[in-house]
C-alpha cells in the first residue's frame, strides 16, 4: 500500500471500534457514504473482506481483526509521535551551539546563561571557544559572538554587551627594568605577549586610537598564546607586556599586580553581539536564549 492509503486504514480502524457507519463517519468529519466508499476500496485493494455488515451491526472479519491488532497500535504510536513533535515545536528544548571567543565567553555568555538553563532545563547549550571567523553555518554553529563591527552584514545582530575597551597593561617586575611607553610607536622596543589568531596563522594586531587619529601596531615578544586567560597571567609573572580587555585585567590592576599603560590610546570600541544567519528559523529554545543575552542599558 502507498503512504497515501493510511487515510484509509484510519476509516477502517473506526468503523471496526465503533462497528457503526454512521458514528464512525461522525468521529471522522466525512459522510457515511464516502466512509462506505473508502472501506470498499481498500477491501478491493487488499482482496479480502474485512468488515462483515448486516442490515443492523458491523463487525471486523477473522481477516479484519487480523488487520485491526496489528494496526491499530502502530497507528495509534504514529498520532502520539506527531502529537509530541508538535508539542516540541511550542516548548522551550534542544541543543543550541554558539562559537565564541574567550573573553566573551567568560563575562556575557557564562554569567548569564547559568541561571538561564537552571530555568530552562530541557534546553542544551554548547559553548565553543575559538578566536578565528567561523563560518556558522558551514560549521552548523546555531549563533556565534563577535564584536560589533566584525559581523557581516547578511546577519542578524544582537548587541549583549556594553562598548568595550583594551589596556596595555605590565607587572612592575617587568617595568622596573623597562621605561613605561608613551605612545604605541614605543612598543616596538618591549617584549609583548602575542594572541595567535586561527583564521589567518597570524599574531593579533594591538590596535589604539587617540584624537580620532587610528594606529596598528604589529608588536613582537618572547611568548605567544592562543588564549587570553594565558596572556594574563605571563603579564602578572613579569614576561612582557600584554594587550587585553580591560575588565579581564580589573582585578589585577586594582591590586597593583598590574600597571595600565597608554590609556588614553585606548578607546572604547563596539561591544559583542550574537550573530545568526537571517533565513534562521528561530525556535522556542533560542529566541529565549537572545532575549537572555540581550543587552539592555
Amino acid at each position: 500500500m502507498a503512504a497515501g492509503d493510511f487515510s484509509d486504514l484510519v476509516a477502517f480502524i473506526a468503523v471496526a471500534r465503533e462497528r457503526n457507519f454512521t458514528r464512525a463517519a461522525a468521529q471522522l468529519g466525512i459522510s457515511q457514504s464516502a466512509l462506505s466508499h473508502t472501506i470498499r476500496s481498500l477491501e478491493t485493494r487488499l482482496g479480502v473482506r474485512l468488515l462483515a455488515r448486516t442490515t443492523r451491526s458491523v463487525s471486523p472479519t477473522e481477516e479484519g481483526s487480523r488487520l485491526m491488532e496489528a494496526v491499530a497500535p502502530r497507528l495509534e504510536e504514529i498520532n502520539n509521535e506527531l502529537a509530541a513533535l508538535s508539542d516540541l515545536r511550542n516548548k522551550p528544548s534542544g541543543l543550541i551551539r554558539i562559537t565564541t571567543a574567550e573573553h566573551a565567553a567568560n563575562t556575557v555568555l557564562w554569567p548569564r546563561l547559568q541561571g538561564f538553563l537552571r530555568d530552562y532545563p530541557e534546553i542544551r547549550v554548547e559553548i565553543n571557544v575559538n578566536y578565528g571567523m567561523t563560518d556558522i553555518v558551514a560549521q552548523r554553529f546555531h549563533a556565534g559572538v563577535r564584536l560589533g563591527d566584525q559581523v557581516e552584514k547578511d546577519m542578524v545582530a544582537v548587541r549583549i554587551s556594553p562598548d568595550l575597551r583594551v589596556a596595555v597593561v605590565g607587572s612592575p617586575d617587568y617595568f622596573a627594568h623597562h621605561p613605561r611607553p608613551q605612545s604605541p610607536q614605543d612598543l616596538s622596543s618591549h617584549n609583548c605577549i602575542n594572541l595567535r589568531l586561527p583564521t589567518h596563522d597570524s599574531h593579533m594586531v594591538w590596535e589604539f586610537e587617540k584624537k580620532g587619529n587610528p594606529l596598528k601596531a604589529h608588536v613582537e615578544g618572547q611568548w605567544t598564546f592562543n588564549m587570553g586567560s594565558h596572556i594574563l597571567r605571563a603579564a602578572v609573572a613579569g614576561c612582557g607586556l600584554a594587550y587585553l580587555p580591560a575588565d579581564m585585567a580589573k582585578e589585577e590592576i586594582a591590586s597593583g599586580k598590574l600597571i595600565s599603560v597608554l590609556e588614553d590610546w585606548c578607546q572604547p570600541y563596539p561591544g559583542y553581539h550574537l550573530y545568526y544567519p537571517t533565513s534562521r528559523q528561530s525556535s522556542p529554545a533560542f529566541s529565549l536564549l537572545v532575549d537572555c543575552l540581550r543587552y539592555r542599558n
